[in-house]
């Protein structure tokens, strides 16, 4: 069958020879115009579709119905009461950490109490809270030490100067005494 013929062959008619016709004229003229774009275009569709069909049957592969069968219910088991055993572990870990930090929160706070009992006492004494901390501490090395040390007495300390030495008073000797200047402005001379 020659469809380049003209003439109408046995069986066909000659309308639809003229539509054969028309439509190689308009996809001829189609491809010389459009060839290589279509060409380039079918070829970027291929490679669209490989990829997604790539990506398709690796997502098959990662879910979990293909991988179920694989796996032995014994193994299953064994996996679950082995991350249930290191999870109580964990726990347990956690729970011997948090009973040791509040060991220490409880020494602390006694401590803290037995300074305030101290300075309390100290107060009442009449004896700065520092000054009894380090009586405190020397009374421990002390008795560490030796028990039957003798301490030392105390020197006297002698004021420098009088009982009624006020510095800014101006009274009480010294050849430097402090007055304050006279008041000046406009209306002193009044």
């Amino acid at each position: 069958m020659d469809l380049g013929d003209g003439e109408p062959g046995p069986g066909r008619p000659a309308l639809e020879q003229e539509g054969i016709q028309a439509l190689q004229r308009s996809v001829g003229s189609l491809l010389s115009g459009y060839g290589w774009y279509l060409l380039f275009g079918c070829v970027a569709l291929y490679l669209v579709a490989l990829k997604l069909a790539e990506k398709r049957r690796a997502r098959r592969g990662n879910r979990p119905e293909a991988a179920g069968p694989q796996l032995e219910p014994d193994m299953v088991v064994r996996q679950q009461e082995a991350l249930v055993a290191a999870r109580f572990r964990m726990q347990e870990e956690l729970n011997a950490q948090a009973e040791k930090y509040k060991e220490k929160q409880r020494q602390l706070e006694e401590e803290k109490r037995r300074q305030k009992i101290a300075m309390w006492e100290s107060m009442q004494e009449g004896k700065s809270y520092k000054g009894n901390l380090k009586v405190n501490q020397q009374e421990i090395e002390s008795d560490a030490s030796a028990s039957s040390t003798v301490p030392k007495p105390k020197p006297n300390k002698k004021p420098l100067r009088g009982g009624g030495y006020n510095p800014l008073s101006g009274e009480g000797g010294g050849t430097c005494s402090w007055r304050p200047g006279r008041r000046g402005g406009p209306s002193s001379s009044g």
